[in-house]
């Protein structure tokens, strides 16, 4: 038993020290069960989410069919579905294996909540429109989210902070992790860039090219792929998109100093900047995303002379999709543009009407998507607050359209305006204002060429589940080397398409692409190939069973925070599948205790020794060993492990400080094991014993932890705390984690 817990050992320190060949590996979790899209715009059913609220502004969830009344261009429709949708809901307790272990309070934080989609209660994402911040508004925003993130995330929640001079490398997965959301706050800094800075262009390799202003046509209006303007607004239909495949009612809070659409002295512009945004709130309304906006600027003192001109602070019906009936700002778009061209050069407009006139931009982004601006406020804090209190609830309320809705016999489509009454008195209503007359098979193009269908699902802030797919990213240091990141990528075979060749052999072609992203958004190493696998007899079925794994190393020259972004293609299904990870290489130099990823292979004690281990057609494993008693789906790829399993771990110590008198470091480690986030489980600290160590500066620690027969199947989470007494106090603590899963 000891000589093989060493041998499993040695196969984990070789994954975090040297290179890896490719090993099966068991197949990644299941997809988690369809769920209805909230907004759908279809020839059989028009169906539009709505927030009803009392005078107080409390959420009202009692409504019955018989109160509401909806209509689309004034004409009253026969509602046909109707529901109300909760987001409330708790998580499952943890189940202890050992509640009498002790737990120190005063350790590190406890690792993130891998959620599973059902469990999510809110899905939101914070743009900072840094490309337009003032300095001080700068400073205000990045307050304000460390407040948010310390104060208001909590289990359930899956928050993205993204800024719009970021570029796509800095789209950070959806996340509860407090030091992934700490470390994008703290990339919000001031820009000099303008707003037209185009910083969402395609990724490198991409045949896609952007096509600012490009005109509506008749069967994509409004949802055009092609990056429809640049800046601010290229970003946050960016994120839309990204959001577009993620079930349930979506939130964005775009965080500005404001967005003028008209533009005294150019008028052109306005319309160039109103069909924007158009196009964009169309693609959010179909997408179930409600925008919501904040002007970060907060209170203003006002310049307001006696000859203000007496220009209205929105804008309203004139022109299709414009206004709500809950916009109480008067004129209309034609009286707007007259007001602008019979400027002259001598008038000007005060602080006053500059302040209302930026405004514009989020109040039409806000009223049109079915959110609220936040305008005139200095506490930012409270109003994230706000829109997070709005993602309690809403109704779903569907009707079956005329077959004049998608009439397109004039050659454009026309806008429908959708209007939502509560008969109950006192109440308030607030929905999407309408739709173009396009279905949703319509106006959602289809990406053709392989770098098209390459770079949409690498560029998804979101997994894609047609190739199931599983992206497991250790840390490691090489003296040689530095520092590098190796990525195991496990690919589910049956989501791939065999063709059988001659002598029983089966061939598969795939494409996969991997991009690491540094923490300005700027390409660190990236990987674009064609590979083929081809196998026959016992390892086809085996590969079948167990998937594959596909390995990449990155070195990586700088520390800070990383993306890891990979796509896969099957070339003859077309079907995709992408998955992506945050990780923090640790600046190796300056001599303070980190730590490497941790790596985990699961074995059956009472296993025997595979007898298949050398039979032949096995698809080429160099330098790849079989452990006796392993588990195909216990790799360290997917990490899936069955009860009674012994969880063998491992990882490795840098920079541990050592004792002048003795010439050997003082170390202590602890094992710590977690469930929905809350400890379930609490090993002894133990002192490491680094006799033996061939060198100091790397130690290599392993561990094993006996799996209980009757723990609940789920999601785990193992954290290892390493503490250098030698050290200062400041740095004397590091800590890693990974996640795994407990099947039957």
């Amino acid at each position: 038993m000891k000589k093989h817990v060493s041998l499993t050992l040695t196969l984990i320190f070789s994954l975090l020290t040297s290179s890896v060949a490719q090993n099966p590996a068991p197949a990644p979790q299941q997809n988690a069960p369809d769920q209805d899209d909230v907004v759908r715009i279809s020839t059989n059913l028009v169906q539009v989410d709505a927030v009803v609220t009392d005078k107080s502004g409390k959420l009202v969830t009692d409504l019955r069919p018989e109160e509401i009344e909806i209509f689309e261009d004034n004409h009253p429709q026969k509602i046909t579905n109707f529901s109300f949708i909760s987001t409330e809901s708790g998580t499952a307790q943890p189940v202890a294996i050992n509640p009498a272990a002790p737990v120190d309070k005063t350790a590190p934080p406890p690792p993130p909540v891998h959620l599973k989609p059902e469990q999510v209660r809110r899905t939101i994402a914070l743009v900072v429109d840094d490309l337009g911040l003032s300095f001080e508004s700068t400073a205000y925003v990045r307050k304000a989210l460390k407040k948010f993130i310390d104060e208001h995330v909590e289990t359930g929640d899956m928050v993205a902070i993204i800024r719009t001079a970021g570029g796509m490398g800095v789209l950070q997965q959806f996340t509860s992790d407090k030091r992934q959301l700490y470390a994008a706050a703290d990339r919000v800094k001031l820009d000099f860039r303008s707003r037209g800075s185009n910083v969402f262009a395609p990724l490198p390799g991409s045949s896609t090219s952007p096509r600012p202003g490009g005109q509506f046509s008749n069967n994509r209006i409004g949802v055009s792929e092609d990056i429809f303007t640049v800046g601010t607004l290229g970003a946050l239909g960016y994120v839309v998109r990204g959001m577009r495949h993620l079930p349930g009612r979506k939130s964005i809070l775009l965080m500005s100093d404001g967005i003028t659409i008209f533009t005294a002295g150019d008028p052109s512009t306005g319309s160039r900047v109103l069909e924007a945004m158009q196009r964009l709130t169309d693609l959010a309304n179909r997408s179930s995303v409600v925008i919501y906006t904040m002007d970060v600027r907060g209170l203003q003192t006002l310049d307001i002379p006696a000859q203000v001109l007496n220009i209205p602070r929105s804008i309203n019906a004139g022109t299709p999709g414009l206004g709500t009936a809950m916009d109480p700002f008067g004129a209309g778009l034609d009286q707007r543009m007259g007001q602008l061209r019979g400027l002259g050069t001598d008038r000007r407009i005060d602080n006053r009407d500059t302040l209302f006139e930026s405004q514009n931009g989020l109040n039409y982004l806000a009223r049109q998507t079915g959110g609220f601006p936040i305008l005139n406020t200095n506490d930012l804090t409270g109003g994230i607050r706000r829109v997070l209190d709005d993602q309690k609830g809403y109704y779903l309320i569907g009707y079956r359209p005329n077959e004049s809705t998608f009439d397109a016999t004039t050659g454009r489509r026309k806008f429908h305006r959708i209007s939502i009454k509560v008969k109950r008195p006192g109440l308030s209503v607030r929905s999407r204002i309408g739709f173009y007359g396009i279905t949703d098979e319509e106006a959602i193009p289809q990406r053709r060429t392989r770098a098209e269908q390459l770079t949409t699902a690498l560029a998804s802030p979101f997994t894609s589940g047609d190739v199931k797919v599983r992206l497991t990213s250790l840390y490691g240091y090489d003296p040689q080397v530095g520092s590098f990141v190796r990525s195991l990528l496990h690919i589910e075979a049956r989501d791939l398409t065999f063709v059988d060749e001659p002598d029983g052999w089966h061939k598969a072609v795939f494409d996969v692409a991997a991009f690491t992203f540094g923490d300005n958004g700027i390409v660190v190493d990236r990987v674009d190939q064609i590979q083929t696998i081809r196998v026959r007899g016992e390892s086809y079925k085996r590969v079948l069973e167990n998937g594959f794994v596909y390995t990449l190393t990155v070195p990586i020259k700088r520390p800070g925070a990383y993306q890891l972004r990979t796509a896969l293609r099957d070339t003859s299904s077309q079907r995709l599948g992408s998955a992506y990870q945050f990780i923090e290489v640790p600046d190796i130099a300056n001599n303070r205790l980190a730590l490497s990823g941790i790596a985990v292979i699961g074995t059956d004690p009472s296993a025997k020794p595979d007898a298949t281990n050398g039979a032949t057609d096995a698809p080429a494993q160099a330098g790849h060993e079989e452990v006796s008693g392993a588990d195909s789906q216990a790799g360290p790829a997917v990490r899936r492990f069955r009860r009674g399993m012994m969880l063998n771990y491992g990882y490795v110590i840098y920079n541990a400080q050592v004792d002048k008198a003795t010439a050997r470091p003082q170390i202590l480690t602890q094992m710590r094991l977690f469930r929905d986030g809350k400890p379930i489980f609490a090993g002894q600290v133990q002192s490491l014993d680094t006799s033996g160590q061939p060198d100091l500066n790397q130690l290599s620690v392993g561990g094993a932890l006996q799996l209980g027969s009757d723990m609940t199947p789920g999601e785990y989470t193992l954290q290892v705390i390493v503490t250098d007494s030698l050290a200062k106090d400041k740095y004397r603590t590091a800590t890693q984690w990974i996640d795994f899963e407990i099947v039957q």
